[in-house]
């Protein structure tokens, strides 16, 4: 959404949260964060402070989760299902939802393979492979 920013992609997060808390009018792209917002009320309180969510690290060899990567991906994900892009992704989500009961399941088992994809792309200084990241979603049905 925003490049490789990170404050601006968080204070995005937070102005839209802080937006959609004063019941203004929303634009689809923030309808859809304050989506992925609602279904985590465990992150709702980091956006509940500029500064802290500017400023604070999410280190994985803590354990932690990165709560705006989390959220991303979500989004990545169903920006990818609104454009069935890559080509097919609609109905392995689908098949998906049905085998594992609900939407939000179904995304995080996606996220998984989806974070592989771009771990892997980035590693091999490459473009995801659409190919590749289609079928270990299919491996999940």
């Amino acid at each position: 959404m925003f490049g490789n920013d990170r404050d601006s992609l968080r204070r995005y997060y937070y102005t839209v949260w802080e937006k959609a808390g004063a019941g203004q009018a929303l634009e689809p792209l923030e309808q859809l964060i304050v989506g992925v917002i609602r279904e985590h009320p465990e992150y709702q309180a980091v956006l509940t402070n500029a500064e802290t969510v500017l400023n604070r690290e999410y280190l994985p060899e803590g354990g932690q989760t990165n709560p705006f990567l989390h959220m991303g991906m979500h989004i990545a994900i169903q920006e990818q299902l609104s454009g069935n892009r890559p080509v097919g992704i609609l109905d392995i989500y689908q098949r998906l939802c049905q085998r594992l009961g609900d939407a939000h399941t179904a995304e995080h088992a996606m996220m998984e393979c989806l974070g592989e994809t771009l771990w892997e792309a980035q590693r091999n200084g490459r473009e995801p492979d659409e190919q590749v990241y289609l079928e270990r979603l299919r491996r999940l049905i």
